[in-house]
């Protein structure tokens, strides 16, 4: 089934792109978010008049991500937590935890952005990956203590 992107979707496509996916991911998770519209032929042809609009939104968005990402881009995080012996932690960093500790420091940064390949599981000093746009990406250095 193609359908038409709305919005940038993670190891999907960028917004205004037409994607091939399985019936059932657009059905129900892709058209009920609004993140994409069924690829028919008028909804093709509303697509082409409105590149325009698309292509000024996205360069905005990208504007303010390079905002975001000098902002962010010089933060350290500090986040105390249990540990227990060779700075094992009892649970884990999860990206929700980065999100909550920089909207604390006054940069609000959606957890789904941060991008973790595993929870942080031990002590340490952790350089953590932001997607903020399709091309602009910020580096958070991350601080795990022990409490």
């Amino acid at each position: 089934m193609q359908v038409i992107l709305l919005e940038d979707v993670n190891k999907l496509g960028d917004m205004g792109q037409i994607v091939d996916v399985k019936p059932g991911f657009a059905r129900n998770y892709l058209l009920p978010q609004g993140l994409a519209l069924l690829a028919s032929t008028g909804n093709v042809a509303r697509l082409n008049h409105q590149r325009q609009m698309i292509e000024a939104r996205r360069v905005r968005e990208r504007n303010e991500a390079l905002g975001i990402q000098q902002s962010v881009d010089s933060v350290s995080v500090t986040l105390p937590k249990k540990a227990g012996e060779n700075d094992k932690l009892f649970g884990s960093v999860t990206n929700r935890d980065i999100a909550t500790a920089l909207d604390a420091l006054g940069h609000s940064v959606n957890p789904k952005k941060i991008q973790l390949d595993n929870p942080i599981k031990d002590l340490g000093v952790y350089d953590v990956k932001i997607k903020l746009h399709a091309d602009v990406h910020a580096k958070v250095r991350v601080w795990v203590v022990a409490l």
